[in-house]
């Protein structure tokens, strides 16, 4: 591919300049690319070819779960991204009937209608299938291992960047939009800054999560299982602890563990199976007890919730946003992030294709969008991880401890009540805001109760219990 450096400005239409090549900055190019004529991505990374891993991206080796709310959002961007995801080896996996869950409540029924559904894969993989896709277009470009140094422009339009290219060369890249997708490191605010832009405020909030992984070869007979999830309890007088099993393309699980501060895994492949089986059910550890590691231990303590709040700010200048982590980046213990960016981007693409990118105040109304699938799961996240004693950033207040007693009863109705398990998906799927759980309907689901008993065990059907014991595991199903 030729160096998009080499056309200059004037020889082409409209130019926008996305940075950061991750899953965000494709989502965004894709957003873009009907109503801009060449679109740069700018990524100081090598993005590979292929599923593979990347120097940027650390991360994925983690368990990333892609929700409906998520899914239905790239189908908007990427019409056929989920059959593509498909055919490259991930699965879609329905909810609430494919997944094992074990809340602070207890253990989640698995009702045999599906009311969401998530996609499972590695998130190299989730991330090739985008960037093949958007890239596939001719008018979208990349600057492989470039640094974006700082803005062009004005505190009232922003009009280019300036960038840094591997040889250590500072030029400026002119263009008609500019969206920075560049993740938890993004230095949005720093270069607005210079350019005369008020501050955005900026909160954090951190529990001292540290995640932990390793990759498993599958059982035999193990094709259909389910996402198998031991939850962490906030309010309880122990750490968080919590893991994750998720199937993965090429026969192999992919489990990630994770505690707070005084329970936290290490990157000690002997302690990894013992910290699985301390958690509150050992039910994870049980099934990878005799398993065949394909992998080392992979840490990742960049977990702090954190969240910019440009929709604020006064005399937002025109051309530009700001979308993804880039804005709020949140515990991955929730699976949120890549759904949230997938909803922002596509509030981008239907202010652009309505107004066009060169409407004055548009970029404003495009960042006050982005944030409402933000603050919904901000709200989310923030809601569980300031009951954690050892959080940073801030307290729970009364209203939040009025607010966690009625989460809890919904979550513990949820374990025992079809429509409840629907109306609280609803919400952490990301297909509805935080209010759809005190509407009339889930209300009345909240009041009638949990309709079946507690069960007293993890709630394995009998294929799955004959993988199980296949493999040396005796604990009680139900």
């Amino acid at each position: 591919m030729s160096d998009p450096r080499n056309v200059r400005p004037g020889t082409i239409g409209s130019r926008a300049i996305v940075i950061g090549g991750g899953l965000a900055g494709m989502l965004a190019a894709a957003a873009l690319r009907r109503t801009v004529d060449e679109i740069w991505v700018v990524e100081s990374d090598e993005l590979p070819d292929g599923a593979l891993p990347r120097k940027g991206l650390p991360q994925a080796g983690h368990v990333h779960l892609l929700w409906s709310g998520g899914v239905r959002a790239a189908e908007t961007l990427l019409p056929g991204i989920t059959d593509r995801w498909l055919e490259a080896g991930a699965r879609r996996i329905p909810i609430p009937t494919g997944m094992v869950g074990y809340s602070n409540q207890g253990w989640f029924r698995r009702w045999r209608t599906e009311t969401h559904f998530l996609i499972a894969c590695s998130r190299d993989l989730l991330d090739s299938v985008v960037r093949d896709d958007v890239l596939a277009d001719r008018g979208v470009k990349v600057l492989r291992r470039t640094r974006v140094e700082g803005l062009v422009g004005s505190a009232g339009r922003v009009t280019g960047v300036t960038v840094r290219d591997p040889d250590g060369v500072e030029e400026v890249l002119e263009a008609d939009f500019v969206v920075d997708a560049g993740g938890r490191g993004s230095r949005a605010r720093h270069h607005l800054e210079q350019l005369g832009v008020a501050t955005a405020a900026e909160r954090t909030l951190d529990t001292g999560l540290v995640y932990a992984s390793r990759v498993y070869r599958a059982p035999d007979g193990a094709e259909d299982f389910p996402v198998v999830n031991i939850q962490a309890d906030a309010q309880a007088s122990r750490p968080g602890q919590s893991a994750v099993i998720l199937p993965i393309e090429g026969d192999r699980w992919l489990v990630t563990a994770a505690g707070t501060t005084g329970g936290r895994p290490t990157d000690k492949a002997e302690e990894f199976l013992p910290f699985t089986l301390g958690l509150r059910h050992p039910l994870i550890g049980d099934l990878i007890s005799h398993l065949e590691p394909l992998s080392g231990v992979s840490i990742n303590r960049s977990t702090r919730n954190q969240r910019r709040f440009f929709e604020k700010v006064d005399k937002w200048p025109d051309r530009f946003v700001v979308l993804g982590d880039a804005v709020a980046a949140f515990n991955p213990t929730y699976g949120h992030g890549m759904s949230v960016a997938a909803q922002g981007a596509v509030a981008l693409q239907r202010l652009v294709s309505d107004r066009g990118i060169t409407s004055p105040g548009l970029a404003r109304r495009a960042q006050r969008a982005i944030a409402q699938p933000v603050s919904a799961a901000w709200s989310l996240a923030l809601g569980q991880d300031v009951f954690y004693p050892t959080a940073e950033g801030g307290s729970p207040h009364a209203a939040d401890r009025l607010l966690a007693r009625y989460v809890g009863h919904l979550m513990r109705t949820s374990c025992g009540s079809f429509s409840m398990t629907k109306e609280f998906t609803d919400v952490t799927s990301l297909e509805k805001k935080p209010t759809h759980l005190l509407t009339p309907r889930a209300l009345l689901a909240a009041a009638l109760g949990p309709r079946h008993p507690p069960l007293a065990g993890p709630p394995l059907t009998p294929r799955e219990r004959e993988v199980v014991a296949a493999h040396g595991v005796k604990r009680k199903a139900s």
